[in-house]
């Protein structure tokens, strides 16, 4: 087993065979160095090789110059990349070349003629940099998230949601915030036990991440309950996907030794147009109380400022069709008068295309004399 500290691995990316002999020489000992003649296939390299940990790049070059690569780098959507030290290398002592690379993102600017002192000095220095930076941005991940789910936390959410409404009002643009909570917690708790309810959360975690773009912000807010931050989305489109997450949950087959578990959620939406407020705290607040108006309602609902979002959500025959197939039929019983009004257009057609013999007119009958208001609507 070879225990030895493998030195730092540099790659070199200029066109002249006699600039980059050169550079290694000043480098052995001290590097391990790869080298390549162009932007491009230095590019190339920098996506295969994980194991690099600095660039020295010429910036003239052809097929790609050092510009080129270099915007790449800092554009990359690749952290280990990103984060890459790089230090632009050229023939003459241009002060307007050095501003330019400076300002594409250079870690630092020297000449070809530099000794290998200096070289080496800089170079140690700026790998030390980015080791110290990636390692506290490693704890800072630890602060954000949490060790368990690798969920932000409630702080954090907070701070992107403040972040979000402070660029919202700056552009004109549009914040929506989610509360997600499980309905009958404590109930769940006494019949499955803490562990088992724990998994649940975690595995329903999971389901939102795969679900969030890329720009949301999703993590723990408190005991079983998620929030969701999502800049430019506005409030209706957050509630349609928060429909879409509700009915997934109580559909979803779920099972411990063998008994189906009936798992369901009350969401709330806030958002700063329909609300009317640029305070994210303020919005916070709002989807909290939501989400609770919406579980003190009987649960399994999504509440936002409209007047319907106070309503329960009207029962497809689409939902109806997936909550029976998923064994929920007590979810549907409340609507089945709602449900056969819906199909008796159905029924006729069928009736009338497959000459079927069923008493429609019968049933429509029965259904508008229960409800008289009803057929004289």
């Amino acid at each position: 087993m070879n225990d030895a500290v493998q030195p730092p691995k540099v790659l070199i990316v200029d066109d002249s065979r006699i600039v980059r002999a050169s550079l290694m020489r000043h480098l052995k000992g001290r590097f391990e160095v790869r080298e390549e003649g162009d932007g491009e296939t230095g590019w190339q390299t920098l996506v295969l090789d994980p194991t690099i940990q600095a660039v020295i790049s010429d910036l003239s070059m052809p097929v790609l110059d050092g510009y080129g690569l270099l915007e790449r780098i800092r554009q990359s959507k690749i952290g280990r990349i990103r984060r890459l030290p790089v230090i632009m290398i050229s023939g003459e002592d241009d002060d307007d070349a050095c501003n330019r690379a400076r300002a594409a993102g250079a870690s630092d600017f020297i000449s070809k003629g530099v000794g290998t002192a200096e070289l080496l000095t800089r170079l140690d220095a700026q790998i030390r940099l980015a080791t110290a930076e990636e390692a506290l941005d490693a704890v800072r991940d630890d602060a954000m998230k949490n060790p368990l789910t690798g969920l932000f936390t409630r702080r954090y959410l907070e701070s992107q949601a403040d972040q979000a409404c402070s660029l919202a009002q700056r552009k004109g643009g549009e914040v929506s915030l989610l509360m997600i909570g499980f309905d009958r917690l404590p109930a769940l708790t006494e019949q499955y036990g803490a562990a088992v309810v724990e998994q649940l959360v975690a595995q329903f975690g999971r389901l939102l991440a795969g679900k969030i773009r890329r720009e949301d912000s999703l993590g723990h807010y408190g005991s079983a309950q998620f929030a969701i931050v999502s800049p430019g989305t506005p409030g209706a489109s957050c509630r349609t996907f928060a429909l879409r997450l509700k009915e997934a949950v109580e559909t979803a087959h779920v099972a411990f030794h063998g008994q189906r578990v009936d798992l369901s959620v009350s969401i709330g939406v806030a958002n700063n147009n329909d609300d009317q407020s640029t305070s994210a705290n303020h919005l916070l607040i709002l989807a909290g109380e939501r989400m609770g108006e919406a579980m003190a309602g009987g649960g399994n609902r999504v509440v936002g400022c409209e007047a319907e979002g106070r309503r329960p959500d009207a029962l497809t025959v689409d939902r109806a069709l997936a909550l029976l197939e998923a064994g929920r039929g007590d979810m549907v019983r409340g609507g089945s008068r709602e449900l056969a009004l819906r199909v008796l257009p159905l029924l006729r057609f069928l009736n009338y295309e497959l000459q079927w013999q069923l008493p429609v007119e019968d049933l429509e009958r029965q259904l508008n004399q229960s409800h008289p208001r009803d057929s004289a609507a």
